[in-house]
C-alpha cells in the first residue's frame, strides 16, 4: 500500500523544491510512495535516488487523453491508498480510484487555490492555517481539510558560501532576498531599501520573468555595484548562512517558506506583514515585520537588526525554537504519516 504524489508542473520554484523535500523525507521515514511527474531529469533524478519509483507524464491541456489514463494504471500498479496531488495542474489529472479496493484523492494546497480543480476529492491539506479558513470560508467541510506546515532543515555540515566568489567585502552588511523575479516577492522594494543603507550589499537568489527590469532598476537606483543576482541556485543552506539579515517583503506570501528557512539557519529575518509571515512572526521575538511597499520601514528595521546584536541573536534563538516545535523534519512527517494511515496508506 503506498502514497502516489502528482506533481504537473516542470518548472524550479518554492513549490516543486519542498515536493523533493518533502517526498525525501518521508521516504527517510519508510513511508512507500510512487510519483507521477512532468518530465525534469535533476527531479526525477532525486526520487529515484530515494527509492521512489517514478512515471513521467505530460501532464497537459484539456485535451491531454493520456495522463489520467496512464496515472490510473501506475497507480494500480503501485498499490496506492492515497493521490496526493501539488497543485492544480496535478488535481486536474488525479484519477478516481475504483469503485472497489481504489484509492483516496487528496490535493495539497500551498495557497488560496480555485477549489474547482478539487472538487469530489476526499480531502485537502493547506499548509497554513489561513489557507485551511479560507477553504472552510469557501464551503468545504472542516472535517476534510487539514493543515500541515512545510518543514525546513538546515544541514550542519554546509558552511556559508565564501563571499568573495561573489565579490562581496567580507565585512559588509549583507542581506539576502530569496525568491522568483516576480511582482508578488517584491525584490524591488529591497533595492529601494539599499538605497538607504549606504554600506550594506544584497544578494538575490532567483529566477523569473523580471531579471532584467530589476537590473535595470539597481543601476538607475546607483546601487547595482552592491547588488548580485544569483539566479536559481541549489546551496540555499550556504547562501542563508553567508548573510547577515534575511529580507523578505514579498506582496501576497499566504506562507513565507523563507521565513522558516531563515529560523532554522539561525538567521535574523525582517519581512513584509503579508499573510504568510504575518501569520508567523511575533515582531520583536522571533523577527521583525513591516508595512507592504515601505522600503523606508525596511531599512529602518535592517537598521535595527544590524545595530542591536542582542535583539539579533534573541530573535535567532527564538525562530530556532519555533522550527524545533512545529517546522523540523520529524514534525511535519509525523503529521503526514498520521494522515496516510488515516486513510490506509501505512
Amino acid at each position: 500500500m503506498s502514497v502516489l504524489h502528482l506533481l504537473g508542473t516542470a518548472g524550479d520554484g518554492g513549490a516543486e523544491t519542498y515536493f523533493v523535500s518533502l517526498v525525501e523525507a518521508l521516504a527517510r521515514a519508510g513511508v512507500p510512495q510512487a510519483a507521477a511527474i512532468r518530465r525534469h531529469p535533476e527531479r526525477e533524478a532525486r526520487l529515484k535516488a530515494a527509492g521512489v519509483p517514478v512515471r513521467t507524464l505530460p501532464f497537459g491541456g484539456p485535451i491531454d487523453l493520456i495522463t489520467r489514463t496512464a496515472a490510473s494504471g501506475f497507480a494500480a500498479v503501485h498499490g496506492t491508498k492515497v493521490a496526493l496531488a501539488w497543485m492544480n495542474r496535478a488535481a486536474r489529472h488525479t484519477p478516481r480510484g475504483p469503485p472497489k479496493g481504489g484509492w483516496a484523492r487528496i490535493g495539497r494546497l500551498g495557497g488560496y487555490y480555485n477549489l474547482k480543480y478539487y472538487r469530489n476529492f476526499d480531502h485537502l491539506v493547506a499548509n497554513t492555517e489561513d489557507i485551511a479558513d479560507w477553504v472552510v470560508s469557501q464551503g468545504w467541510p472542516a472535517g476534510k481539510v487539514t493543515c500541515i506546515p512545510n518543514f525546513a532543515t538546515a544541514p550542519s555540515d554546509v558552511p556559508g558560501l565564501d563571499r568573495a566568489s561573489l565579490d562581496t567585502p567580507a565585512g559588509a552588511p549583507l542581506l539576502l532576498g530569496m525568491g522568483r523575479l516576480h511582482d508578488s516577492k517584491a525584490h524591488d522594494v529591497s533595492l529601494q531599501a539599499l538605497t538607504k543603507l549606504p554600506d550594506a550589499y544584497l544578494w538575490i537568489a532567483g529566477a523569473g520573468p523580471l531579471e532584467a527590469k530589476l537590473q535595470g532598476m539597481a543601476t538607475a537606483l546607483g546601487v547595482a555595484d552592491r547588488v548580485r543576482f544569483l539566479g536559481w541556485r541549489t546551496d540555499a543552506s550556504a547562501l542563508y548562512r553567508a548573510a547577515d539579515v534575511c529580507v523578505f517583503p514579498s506582496r501576497y506570501e499566504p506562507l513565507g517558506n523563507v521565513v522558516i528557512q531563515a529560523w532554522a539557519h539561525g538567521l535574523p529575518v525582517v519581512a513584509a506583514e503579508s499573510q504568510g509571515p504575518k501569520a508567523l512572526i511575533t515582531p520583536d521575538k522571533d523577527g521583525l515585520l513591516v508595512p507592504v511597499d515601505d522600503p523606508d520601514a525596511l531599512a529602518h528595521a535592517v537598521r535595527k537588526v544590524l545595530s542591536e546584536p542582542v535583539l539579533a541573536s534573541r530573535m535567532t534563538r527564538a525562530g530556532e525554537k519555533r522550527v524545533q516545535a512545529d517546522f523540523s523534519e520529524a514534525a511535519v512527517v509525523g503529521r503526514w504519516k498520521a494522515l496516510f494511515a488515516d486513510f490506509g496508506a501505512l
